[in-house]
């Protein structure tokens, strides 16, 4: 490992984000001995008043998705809430069906639920998107039968920025009586999401992506019509039985305090962030052997994946200390292989392993993203 003795400029937002500064100090005030450090489930003063401060985070994150704050389920991240949504469903709704429909360029924290599936007799199919990533509709609608229980989708691809049609795809899923998870791990936060326009039976997200601490996350189940998942976690019934274990004041009030910023700035860091982007690429655009492994049309800005032609990619961060980016999701970071989302969309094994990510966010400044660009452009002068 490369240690300089000046801090990288950090690109790699889609791993994680920094927690923001006002979501830190109201964790904080959770924690001491002075502040309301209380078991949320205890009947006396201090467990009342973490409780309170418990069921005001559930109302922000609720807010965020347009939902009822009855409809949220608080656990570890978004690993958690799609194995508790892809498995919990599965096992609870078995005898309607046990076909389950997800896609190639899914998270490993869908695909690998599913592959366990898979061993304990249920049937999976795994679609493959367009060239363009998007998911072809007519495929996904093909490939429901009457077995056919759920269909997960990704609602943006952590490696790409895609962004999924997911109006579409529950005008299909709804219309086949069939369940729809998302995993919003990547757009909760950063792009409108109303669960109340859109028929999501599930979601999944992870705070952390948007400006708060790791180990927090959320499940939204849809209440009308009611959905349940049976639980991954037994012992005291948290969370209306479907997920137990005493809650983490701290975590869920830095998870309220993150939705509530980031709905309340979320149009502002759009505009700030695609700015960054653009300038980004302007810097960069005089590199011959780039190309673009997705169309920025269909993707949020926050994350860019471009390819450098007969470069390998780790080659490459390796001359640049400087920058903290990545060659693939932070999930896959000891696969030799390189990004198997970009193979599903085609790519060749060589473009695969001269790809890299840069990913931004709010804290990510003009004169960093232009420094980046000098670094990277100057390798190829």
């Amino acid at each position: 490992m490369i240690i300089t003795s000046m801090k990288p400029i950090y690109l790699d937002y889609a791993a994680t984000t920094p927690v923001d500064e006002r979501v830190a100090q109201k964790m904080v005030d959770c924690l001491t001995a002075q502040g309301n450090y209380g078991n949320p489930a205890s009947l006396h003063h201090y467990g009342q008043l973490a409780k309170v401060s418990v069921e005001e985070a559930r109302d922000q994150v609720a807010d965020l998705l347009s939902a009822d704050s009855s409809e949220v389920i608080f656990t570890s991240g978004a690993t958690e809430s799609n194995n508790l949504a892809i498995k919990g469903t599965a096992n609870l709704y078995q005898r309607k069906g046990k076909h389950i429909i997800t896609f190639k360029t899914e998270h490993k924290a869908v695909l690998d639920p599913c592959q366990y599936l898979e061993k304990q007799g249920f049937n999976v199919t795994y679609l493959t998107p367009l060239p363009n990533g998007k998911i072809d509709i007519a495929q996904l609608q093909a490939a429901i039968t009457p077995e056919t229980i759920l269909v997960s989708a990704m609602h943006v691809n952590n490696e790409t920025g895609l962004v999924q049609d997911l109006a579409a795809i529950a005008h299909v899923t709804s219309q086949a009586g069939v369940f729809l998870h998302v995993d919003a791990a990547q757009s909760a936060g950063k792009i409108p999401i109303n669960v109340r326009d859109i028929p999501i039976d599930l979601l999944s997200m992870s705070v952390h992506k948007f400006y708060g601490p790791k180990g927090i996350g959320a499940l939204y189940l849809r209440k009308k019509p009611r959905i349940r998942v049976a639980p991954l976690i037994h012992g005291g019934g948290h969370e209306q039985g479907m997920r137990s274990g005493t809650l983490p004041t701290h975590q869920i009030v830095g998870l309220g305090a993150a939705c509530f910023y980031a709905k309340q700035e979320m149009q502002r860091n759009y505009d700030y962030i695609t700015s960054l982007r653009n300038i980004f690429l302007d810097e960069i655009k005089s590199i011959t052997c780039l190309q673009l492994n997705a169309d920025l049309a269909y993707c949020i800005p926050h994350i860019i994946n471009v390819r450098f032609e007969g470069m390998l990619s780790d080659a490459i961060l390796k001359r640049l200390p400087n920058i903290a980016a990545s060659t693939a999701s932070a999930c896959q970071a000891k696969s030799t292989e390189g990004s198997y989302v970009l193979r599903a969309l085609g790519l060749t094994q060589e473009q695969v392993k001269s790809s890299m990510r840069f990913s931004f966010g709010k804290m990510t400044t003009v004169d960093e993203i232009k420094q980046a660009a000098k670094a990277i452009t100057h390798l190829f002068s």
